[in-house]
């Protein structure tokens, strides 16, 4: 968790900053957490409140 915004920067840079993310944490627990929206705002957010736990990141495929 401690990666994730540098690794959604990262995204964001290689994949544009309006390719949907999605990233969820803690999945099968009591305190599972999922946040989607464009790379930008997830870094955003995840800077305010820094994610805890494991993570899984999910980035839309290019399309046609």
């Amino acid at each position: 968790p401690h990666k994730l915004v540098k690794t959604l920067g990262h995204f964001c840079e290689y994949f544009g900053e309006d390719r949907p993310v999605s990233v969820s944490r803690e999945l099968t627990k009591l305190y599972e957490e999922t946040q989607r929206g464009e790379g930008t705002t997830l870094i955003e957010y995840y800077t305010k409140k820094p994610a805890k736990g494991e993570i899984v990141i999910i980035v839309q495929g290019k399309g046609k």
